[in-house]
């Protein structure tokens, strides 16, 4: 990752990133937030509690999937730009589908018409290069605890040095009215917030030279290997279910899901899980995430690849499922 030591905030993970961007900014009643129907439930709601404050219109772009190429998620998105847009929220990469964003184009096509762009890079950080000076985008937030395999409680905020008078942390604490000292106001206001744990935080550097020695070629060695492995176990999965793949290669990054058969009962997200993903933890040892989702409907499995897993592994998942699915 390219950018500014002093344009970033330590934060606990993106949703808080994202809360504390929607929360900092004043918006005008009939304004827009353009948002995609992919978007991380989490940070759906942020967006509808702050538009219900305001007086907002939420605009939610409906990406399909499967999905023909990453031409088809840029035009369906500023589709959806009108003269009341504002602020657009977009993924790296979406959680629910897995899908690698066009979100370097989308930026700047977006900050060029005067859309904001905050760029939920939950799924960011150590899993695709992000060069944020270049990016330009107006906020980015990333889980460090993820991809870079950080303890949880580790996050980002970066904030494009223009608009870092907008943004406060949800902790309005001393670093507010506090001699700056050699500091900016903006990294003092998220340096103090009061009394927390920062140890997750103070691991970062140690993270990021752990891993990018533990293979030939560092981090973007680690990004390929991964994105390999992850294409390579969406085809056995496919192959062995009889899936079709949902989405080209290029927009699989490090997590690929599929939608499985019909059939069988399906957990609902948050409060129970899929009995599915029970049996594939309790039976066979599997932790992988399978659950229902409304847009489009239906009953999905979202495999990850990491370093720590061997493409026997993928095999193994195949086979389960057969078995589990009746294939």
């Amino acid at each position: 990752m390219q950018c500014g030591a002093e344009d970033l905030a330590l934060v606990e993970n993106a949703t808080t990133g994202v809360n504390t961007v929607l929360r900092s900014l004043e918006f005008n009643t009939g304004d827009e937030i353009l948002v995609p129907d992919h978007a991380y439930q989490a940070c759906r709601n942020a967006i509808d509690f702050v538009a219900r404050r305001w007086g907002v219109k939420v605009v939610t772009v409906n990406i399909p999937f499967p999905i023909e190429g990453p031409h088809t998620a840029f035009d369906i998105i500023m589709a959806g730009v009108t003269e009341r847009t504002v602020l657009a929220m977009i993924d790296t990469v979406t959680s629910p589908t897995g899908l690698l964003m066009p979100f370097e184009r989308l930026t700047k096509e977006l900050e060029a018409r005067g859309v904001a762009v905050l760029l939920d890079a939950a799924h960011g950080i150590g899993m695709v290069p992000l060069s944020l000076d270049k990016l330009g985008a107006s906020y980015t937030t990333s889980n460090c605890h993820k991809w870079m395999c950080a303890p949880k409680g580790s996050a980002f905020l970066h904030v494009r040095k223009d608009l870092q008078h907008l943004i406060h942390p949800l902790t309005i604490s001393h670093g507010m009215t506090f001699p700056l000292g050699d500091t900016t106001r903006f990294r003092h206001e998220f340096d103090w917030t009061g009394t927390r744990d920062i140890s997750a935080a103070c691991s970062i550097p140690a993270t990021i030279e752990y891993m990018e020695k533990m293979v030939d070629g560092g981090w973007p060695a680690i990004m390929k290997h991964n994105h390999d492995l992850a294409i390579e176990g969406r085809r056995i999965l496919c192959e062995r279910l009889g899936l079709d793949e949902p989405c080209p290669e290029e927009m699989i990054a490090c997590i690929a899901t599929l939608e499985l058969p019909e059939g069988g009962d399906a957990g609902i997200p948050l409060h129970e899980p899929d009995p599915l993903h029970k049996v594939l933890q309790d039976k066979y040892g599997i932790q992988v995430p399978v659950w229902s989702w409304e847009s489009p409907k239906g009953r999905y499995i979202r495999i990850s690849a990491q370093l720590y897993n061997h493409i026997d592994e993928y095999h193994y998942l195949a086979d389960a499922l057969a078995t589990e699915l009746n294939i």
